[in-house]
């Protein structure tokens, strides 16, 4: 089982910021509550913040201080609902994510973060769409203290350095009562590392439990669950057990008949499964995910259900699984079409399984296909697309064989060939020496007076040579002998036929 890794999101201005999408766009702006005896800030925009104002000062004190300020009434059940949406909003990262009111989420990526381009990937595409500060820690108290107060904006802990990374932070780190921070800095604490380098016992004593429960949870010594959002209007389908399950047969039983139930939901939506969440509800009250994915909409449940099956081996079972639930949290209209035939009639072969399971085991960026691109150059002649993505128009000239295998760079050699347009003879590649026996050339490319100054003026004379041990390879002379600005007639091995 991989090692638990969770994002936290930091959003320090989120209920301004919910308020800005509604189109108040003034600033400075506020929003104001009441404390039972006169009305106070509960929220600044970094406008206001500029200006000296700040959560907890009087309202009439800050309407002295800036005149036409803009006020809003603080609403926290709309602002609570608004971060779940935005919780759920973040599925499309990880399968497990929560709110961390007032102003946090939390997304567990754990065996997740590949699909995505890995976590410092996830972490940049994040701050792209949100203002917010965001760091990634093995524990969900780690992530919540480096986001707030660590010293960069985005912030990977690597796995294993949580006790280095929280060290450093301030108490407030530990999401501790005010009354508890203060009490501590009366002794003498202003750090969490020394906090936890002091014996527990008499802590506990003057403090309570908390104290110890929040420096376990942060360093991973307890378990620390996060109750995952799952937006009602997504399809779902869920199981829960009169007895624990605890072994991978009984999961994949289970997988069979609730993608069954998913499948028929969608079928009545016209719609097919692009991504499945399948989470699993331990008895320990901890929720464990799988994220699979899918080159195109779909509803055949084998498929599904043995792409499920295929990442059991990450799940932890614990004490046991009590419930399990299967989510669709992307999904792509589907309707029945005609199958694809051959030339003779019988059904052409479907490899979209076949990509799709690749894909969740390797990666998304790992399986792709080679599609041609207008260019005489060999290095860019070629890119790659999606494995399932449409043929394109341009195609390869079939009268200019290509080496199935390109050199990213060419390598030099050293050749024996009588100017101007002979081939060589011989060839030396790493240390070993070719006699051609047969050849065929030249093929002259020219450069790209696009892409660069004097590019147009540089020429490769190409051949295909087969050694005597029938080897076949693609070489080029780097100018054409004659103007020196063409090339210094070096040779290189670009390719293998």
């Amino acid at each position: 089982m991989p090692m638990r890794r969770i994002i936290a999101l930091f959003l320090p201005t989120w209920p301004i910021e919910r308020l800005r999408r509604f189109g108040l766009d003034a600033t400075p702006l506020v929003t104001a509550t009441h404390d039972g005896r006169r009305r106070v800030i509960a929220a600044v925009d970094p406008a206001a913040a500029a200006l000296g104002l700040h959560a907890g000062m009087a309202l009439a004190q800050a309407q002295a201080r800036v005149p036409g300020l803009t006020i809003h009434d603080a609403t926290p059940g709309a602002d609570a609902d608004a971060l779940h949406r935005l919780a759920a909003w973040c599925l499309r990262y990880a399968p497990l994510t929560a709110a961390d009111p007032t102003d946090g989420i939390w997304i567990d990526i754990t065996g997740s973060a590949h699909l995505q381009g890995g976590e410092t990937a996830v972490l940049r595409d994040l701050r792209h769409h949100l203002p917010l500060r965001v760091a990634v820690a093995d524990t969900p108290g780690a992530a919540y203290a480096v986001a707030r107060y660590g010293a960069d904006d985005l912030t990977v802990v690597p796995a294993g350095a949580t006790q280095t990374a929280l060290a450093g932070l301030p108490l407030e780190a530990l999401r501790l009562p005010p009354e508890t921070i203060r009490g501590l800095r009366l002794l003498g604490f202003d750090t969490i590392g020394r906090l936890a380098a002091t014996p527990r016992a008499p802590l506990v004593r003057r403090f309570g439990p908390l104290l110890a429960t929040r420096l376990d949870q942060a360093f991973g010594s307890v378990f620390e669950p996060i109750v995952p959002v799952v937006p009602p209007d997504l399809p779902r389908a869920r199981l829960a057990f009169a007895e624990p399950l605890l072994t991978a047969e009984s999961f994949s039983a289970v997988i069979v008949r609730l993608a069954a139930t998913l499948c028929a939901e969608l079928e009545k939506a016209g719609r097919g499964a692009r991504r499945l969440d399948l989470l699993f509800e331990r008895v320990d009250g901890s929720v464990q995910a799988l994220r699979i994915g899918t080159a195109r909409a779909t509803r055949d449940i084998r498929h599904l259900a043995r792409m499920l099956d295929e990442r059991l081996e990450r799940v932890d079972p614990g004490l046991g699984v009590e419930a399990m639930t299967l989510v669709a949290p992307l999904s792509d209209p589907l309707a029945y079409a005609q199958a694809p035939l051959t030339e003779t009639g019988a059904p052409a072969p479907d490899i979209a399984p076949l990509v799709d399971r690749l894909t969740n085991r390797l990666g998304p960026g790992r399986v792709y296909r080679i599609a041609p691109v207008e260019s005489d150059v060999p290095e860019r002649s070629a890119r790659r697309v999606p494995a399932l993505a449409p043929p394109v128009r341009t195609a390869w000239p079939a009268d200019l064989p290509r080496p199935v295998r390109l050199l990213d760079p060419p390598q030099p050699v050293e050749a024996m060939a009588l100017l101007p347009d002979h081939p060589p003879v011989a060839f030396t590649w790493r240390r070993v020496r070719h006699r051609v026996r047969r050849a065929d050339g030249p093929e002259r490319i020219a450069g790209e007076w696009w892409k660069r100054d004097g590019e147009l003026r540089s020429v490769r004379d190409y051949f295909r040579v087969e050694d005597e041990d029938g080897h076949r390879y693609w070489l080029f002379r780097r100018g054409d002998g004659d103007d020196p600005v063409t090339g210094d007639m070096r040779w290189f091995l670009h390719g293998f036929f």
